[in-house]
C-alpha cells in the first residue's frame, strides 16, 4: 500500500486545468537567495548582567526586525531531536489508509491527520504535504502502538512548550507587556504540536502555501533538506537550515498584542523534486476566550480588541469565500 497521499489523483483536474510553469506566483517557489537568520545562544541568559540583558535585547530585536530567529543551545539535546524524528519518519512510513485512521492508529483525537487543500480551486492554493495536528493534551495521553513509540514525542513537547514559554516571556518583558499573561492564557489545552511531512514532488509547488501563523509563538525543528522561505524587506529568501538550531517565528497574536512591535511574517515551504522533508512546529496558543488587547505607553492602539475565536472564525470565514487568510488587517482600529 502506498504511503503518500493520492494528490494526482485527488486534483487531477486542477493539474488539467493549470499550466503552472508559465505562472508568475512561482516567483515565490522558484530558486531564491538562501540566508541565515539571526543567531541566538541561549546559554547567554544563564550569565550574569549585563550579557544576559543583551541576550533578550537580541532576541527582541530579531523579532522586531525578522519575525524570525533561530536559537542554539536551546537546552533539547540532539538525541532526543533525533529519537523524535526517527519515530516521525515511522508514521508518515505507514499507509496512507492506516494514517487516515489515526485514532486507533495513534491514539489521537479523529480529524488530526490532514494533506492537501480540500479548498483549492488552482494549483496556486494546493498545499502539496501531509501532517499530523495534535493538541498538547493528546500528547500526554499518547501511550506506544506496533509502529509507535511516543517517549520522544512527549519528551519533545514537553521542553519545547517550556522553551516557547520562557521566549514568549522575555519578548513581553521588552515590550513592557505583562510576563505573566503567557502562563496565564495558553494552557496545554490551547497549544499543539504538528508533524509535517512534505513528499517530493515534480514540478515546483508549494508544499505549505504563502502565510502568517495565527498563533502567539511558533518553535519549529526542521531536517537539512531547505524548503523554508520568508519575505525580508518586500522580497522572498530561503531561509538557511541549521542542525544545531530551532528556529522561531512571531505568529499574529503577538503582533498585535505587542501593537506592531513585533512582526509576524509570511512565510512558506516549497518542495522538493526529489526529496522528501520533516519539521516538527509547536504552536503557542491561547484559550478561544483569551482578549487581545494592542496598547502601549508610546502611541495608539494599532488593532481593536479581539478574542481568539473572533480571529479563528474570520480567518475561516475569509479562506472559505476568498480561499487565502486576510488576517490582521481584518482587525484594524
Amino acid at each position: 500500500m502506498d504511503s503518500d497521499p493520492p494528490f494526482h489523483e485527488t486534483y487531477k483536474t486542477l493539474f488539467a486545468a493549470t499550466k503552472p510553469l508559465n505562472n508568475d506566483w512561482l516567483a515565490a517557489v522558484a530558486a531564491v537567495e538562501e540566508l541565515e537568520l539571526p543567531s541566538i545562544d541561549l546559554t547567554r541568559l544563564s550569565l550574569e548582567w549585563p550579557e544576559k540583558e543583551r541576550c533578550k535585547n537580541d532576541i527582541a530585536r530579531a523579532a522586531n526586525e525578522w519575525g524570525f530567529f533561530q536559537v542554539v543551545n536551546h537546552g533539547i539535546s540532539r538525541d532526543v531531536l533525533e529519537k523524535m524524528r526517527e519515530e516521525q519518519v515511522k508514521v508518515f512510513k505507514q499507509p496512507f489508509q492506516h494514517k487516515c485512521r489515526e485514532d486507533k492508529f495513534m491514539n489521537v483525537s479523529a480529524g488530526s491527520y490532514r494533506w492537501g487543500t480540500p479548498t483549492a480551486t488552482c494549483l496556486r492554493q494546493l498545499s502539496w504535504s501531509e501532517a499530523f495536528h495534535i493538541p498538547m493534551t493528546d500528547i500526554s495521553s499518547l501511550g506506544d502502538t506496533s509502529t509507535f513509540s511516543s517517549s520522544s514525542l512527549h519528551q519533545f513537547a514537553t521542553k519545547v512548550a517550556s522553551l516557547a514559554q520562557k521566549l514568549a516571556e522575555i519578548l513581553a518583558e521588552k515590550s513592557g507587556k505583562k510576563s505573566t499573561f503567557f502562563q496565564e492564557n495558553t494552557l496545554p489545552s490551547t497549544c499543539y504540536l504538528r508533524l509535517n511531512r512534505y513528499p517530493p514532488c515534480p514540478i515546483p509547488l508549494f508544499g505549505l502555501m504563502p502565510h502568517t501563523d495565527s498563533d502567539f509563538l511558533t518553535v519549529l525543528y526542521q531536517d537539512q533538506v531547505g524548503g523554508l522561505q520568508l519575505v525580508k524587506d518586500g522580497k522572498w529568501v530561503a531561509v538557511k537550515p541549521n542542525p544545531e538550531a530551532l528556529f522561531i517565528n512571531i505568529g499574529d497574536l503577538f503582533q498585535a498584542w505587542s501593537n506592531d512591535c513585533y512582526k509576524s511574517i509570511q512565510h512558506c515551504a516549497v518542495t522538493n523534486p526529489t526529496k522528501e522533508r520533516f519539521s516538527v512546529a509547536y504552536f503557542l496558543c491561547p484559550s478561544y476566550d483569551t482578549v487581545i488587547e494592542s496598547c502601549s505607553s508610546n502611541k495608539p492602539s494599532v488593532y481593536r480588541s479581539f478574542s481568539f475565536k473572533e480571529y479563528r472564525q474570520q480567518v475561516h470565514e475569509d479562506v472559505q469565500n476568498y480561499g487565502y487568510k486576510i488576517g490582521l488587517p481584518r482587525f484594524l482600529v
